[in-house]
């Protein structure tokens, strides 16, 4: 029997949205439902077969070197830049991935986001639980200005329901062009010119060199006092401190977040407190719909690599090395 962990599954879902029967005379499988931190190398010592979510855990190239049990990794989604794809490689580890899910769902959730926002739903409900009534006085989203930074499947779906809501909706990226923006119906505009004139600006951009602290203190300087920023896409792409310092001097009216650096977000974050802050915990993409493709795929991958044919491989794994799987 191999030993299988399960990493980060924080609602406890894992077993019950996917069907691992088919595993159960191969493997004994381990649940983890907390992050697993600096203790990460002791508790996945003893595994041969270890199943991400996402980029919940880090898995650097140290983690490989502690782990030398480790003979298959599954991957929930199509890329996580926290592994080390490379130390997989050298030690000709297999890596497996499953399908995204719907990109559906983050925009839902942005657009749960922008909505609770304008209408100051967080404060209202907490008010109406104190006893309270009509604390606020809110806004209509139609007439408003959406600035997208990112226009790729993602921004693309929350610009079209702008739209449907009466929005006049903008963009603009690095390699936005004015024929993708044309034909999503959206204006091209230069970045500081999205943050000037933008009601709420929402970032809908991969994490990568070109994106990490694209938007910094100059950006959100720019932007109006009654403006939102909206990000549930990845905490790194916004200056954090920069952020941070307008909230707290009250320079725009808010900002809407949905993901972190680190993440889970420590107890004593300001980001936690903040009044002007509306804080879910990365949950975006975290749906039964998208869950069941993530789970139902992982355990195909790992029957398919205990039958000696890994399938969805990231990377060159089996160009570089002989594999004979496990049967």
């Amino acid at each position: 029997m191999l030993e299988l962990a399960i990493l980060d599954d924080y609602q406890g879902v894992a077993l019950s949205l996917g069907d691992w029967a088919p595993l159960r005379d191969r493997v004994n499988i381990t649940v983890f439902d907390q992050a697993l931190g600096a203790d990460a190398a002791a508790k996945l010592a003893p595994f041969d077969i270890v199943c991400l979510m996402r980029e919940r855990t880090p898995f650097p190239a140290a983690l490989f070197a502690a782990l030398p049990n480790l003979k298959f990794m599954t991957l929930t989604g199509g890329r996580s830049p926290s592994l080390d794809l490379e130390a997989a490689s050298a030690r000709g580890i297999p890596v497996s991935h499953t399908g995204h899910g719907s990109p559906q769902a983050t925009a839902e959730m942005t657009w749960s986001l922008i909505l609770a926002s304008a209408r100051h739903l967080p404060t209202e409900t907490a008010a109406m639980r104190a006893g309270g009534w009509q604390t606020t006085v809110g806004r209509v989203v139609d007439g408003k200005v959406l600035g997208l930074l990112g226009l790729g499947k993602l921004g693309s779906k929350v610009a079209a329901i702008g739209k449907a809501f009466g929005m006049e909706v903008q963009a603009w990226s690095q390699n936005l062009t004015a024929e993708t923006a044309e034909a999503a119906g959206v204006r091209l505009v230069d970045k500081p010119t999205l943050f000037r004139t933008s009601d709420w600006v929402s970032i809908h951009l991969i994490l990568s060199d070109r994106s990490r602290g694209l938007v910094g203190a100059a950006d959100l300087a720019l932007m109006k006092p009654d403006a939102w920023l909206v990000n549930t896409s990845r905490g790194p792409i916004v200056d954090e401190a920069a952020l941070i310092d307008v909230l707290t001097r009250k320079a725009i009216a808010g900002a809407a977040l949905d993901a972190y650096v680190p993440e889970p977000l420590p107890a004593n974050h300001p980001f936690r407190t903040l009044p002007n802050l509306i804080a879910t915990p990365h949950i975006g993409y975290v749906t039964e719909d998208t869950y069941r493709i993530f789970y139902g795929e992982t355990v195909e991958n790992i029957a398919a690599f205990l039958a000696g044919t890994p399938t969805r491989v990231i990377g060159q794994v089996f160009k570089q090395y002989a594999y004979t799987g496990i049967r």
